[in-house]
């Protein structure tokens, strides 16, 4: 995989601005030994409820693609990411609030024992066949990631 440079990142967050984007998120691709993929259960009364997705959430001002996707999956999850590995692309969608959203996805490797949620109301280390579970999108990440790590 290749490493992130701060070009990329910069590109990667302008050209969101040219197209428009009003939010960005980022979300993290985190596997174990196995390749098992961390997936979490968004509560049935939240926006996109029932849905499967990947530890992600939103950029805050001034902060980088990189320091979101660190902060998020400890959030989250209450692992800490220890490396961000390759960009695995994006997609746009709408918010909550209705705001073009574009997402961006990295591979991560984290560290700690126990994940502790407190957004989602499950957790699923995911085989090939529960990432069937995931959004059209995610699923595109998904293939992405599986095409790189061959």
């Amino acid at each position: 995989m290749t490493s992130l440079d701060t070009a990329l990142l910069e590109d990667l967050a302008r050209t969101a601005e040219h197209d428009g984007i009003a939010k960005t998120v980022v979300g993290a691709v985190i596997a174990d030994a196995e390749g098992k993929v961390l997936l979490l259960h968004r509560p049935a009364d939240d926006y996109l409820g029932g849905l499967w997705e990947l530890p992600s959430g939103g950029v805050d001002t001034g902060e980088s693609l990189i320091e979101a996707l660190r902060r998020e999956v400890a959030e989250e999850t209450g692992l800490t990411v220890t490396a961000v590995g390759g960009y695995l692309g994006h997609f746009d969608y709408r918010s909550g609030s209705g705001r073009a959203t574009r997402q961006f996805n990295f591979t991560a490797t984290v560290a700690g024992e126990t994940l502790t949620l407190t957004e989602h109301d499950a957790h699923l280390w995911a085989d090939r066949t529960q990432q069937n579970q995931v959004s059209s999108a995610v699923q595109a990440v998904l293939d992405t990631w599986r095409d790189q790590a061959v």
